[in-house]
């Protein structure tokens, strides 16, 4: 009893330590980090990436900050290195966080078999299926122990929390948003999973890590999220998508979102799904973050 009781402490001590500095680089007045720390609820070391604006654009020491989830086949390094994002980010005063896609390391059955499942491709929900429920975790990681962690490490108003994210990661910060009105009050998509109950991504995901019940898939839907949310009330989310997207029809789906005033649907013809399209409109984005969370000081 005794040990457990010191190794319960000794991980305590470790997920609340200082991360890890892989790198830092300097842009528009403030830094580009990397780091790493150890993550409880996955077993295993995560990396994150963060952009912190220069500290004269902070409002009494503190940034809005924003979640950002990377899709399939991506890590912590994608958006903060393909986005252009830190001009616009420093311009408003906004923090960004990008964690991965999935837990790291953990040498599971079939965690590399293929690029949709298992390794970067956690999608942002709590398995409970086996191999995968120790670990699989990203929900409560992203919403609970990192977000924790970050405002333990990092200058932000936690009051002024957003999230957005693309394909997987637009699939999983309309979840996350939409299950989480009281962390998240923004939240945008570029080129979202819509509907992955109906598509082959989401099935196999859903099947895999929650089972044959598909009952529980409903719960990683947001058309039928929406379904269920008060619109009229709810902040506008933005979803932009690209006309050219090869993934489209078949795994995307934005038709099925439902039509109204705030659900913000925007075509860009001859737009596909990579990087290219991101950084294309990812002013927009921040500036939509930007005007919700500077009114929630």
């Amino acid at each position: 009893m005794v040990a457990r009781i010191g190794l319960m402490q000794a991980r305590r001590a470790m997920s609340t330590a200082k991360p890890e500095l892989v790198s830092s680089n300097k842009m528009f007045g403030g830094l580009t980090t990397r780091h790493r720390h150890q993550a409880d609820t996955l077993g295993c070391e995560m990396g994150f990436a963060v952009y912190t604006p220069p500290m004269d654009k902070a409002v009494n020491g503190q940034f809005s900050v924003l979640y950002w989830l990377s899709g399939l086949t991506c890590d912590d390094t994608n958006f903060i290195t393909k986005a252009g994002s830190q001009k616009y980010l420093a311009e408003h005063g906004i923090m960004v966080v990008c964690p991965d896609t999935s837990p790291r390391g953990l040498d599971l059955p079939g965690q590399d078999d293929s690029y949709d499942f298992g390794s970067a491709a956690g999608f942002y929900l709590n398995a409970t299926q086996d191999p995968w429920a120790t670990n699989y975790r990203m929900e409560e990681y992203v919403t609970q122990e990192l977000r924790t962690y970050i405002s333990e490490h990092f200058p932000i108003n936690e009051a002024a929390t957003g999230i957005f994210g693309h394909s997987m990661g637009g699939l999983g910060a309309l979840n996350l948003f939409l299950k989480n009105r009281d962390i998240y009050k923004s939240a945008s998509a570029f080129a979202p999973i819509c509907h992955p109950t109906t598509c082959p991504w989401g099935q196999k995901a859903f099947k895999g890590y929650l089972g044959e019940d598909e009952t529980a898939w409903k719960e990683y839907d947001p058309v039928l999220l929406l379904e269920q949310t008060d619109l009229d009330t709810m902040p506008p989310i933005l979803v932009s998508q690209g006309g050219a997207d090869d993934f489209l029809t078949e795994q995307l789906k934005p038709e099925t979102l439902p039509s109204h005033p705030n659900v913000v649907v925007e075509m860009h013809e001859g737009y596909d799904h990579s990087y290219y399209f991101m950084a294309s409109f990812i002013e927009q984005h921040i500036q939509h973050h930007a005007a919700i969370l500077s009114n929630n000081p």
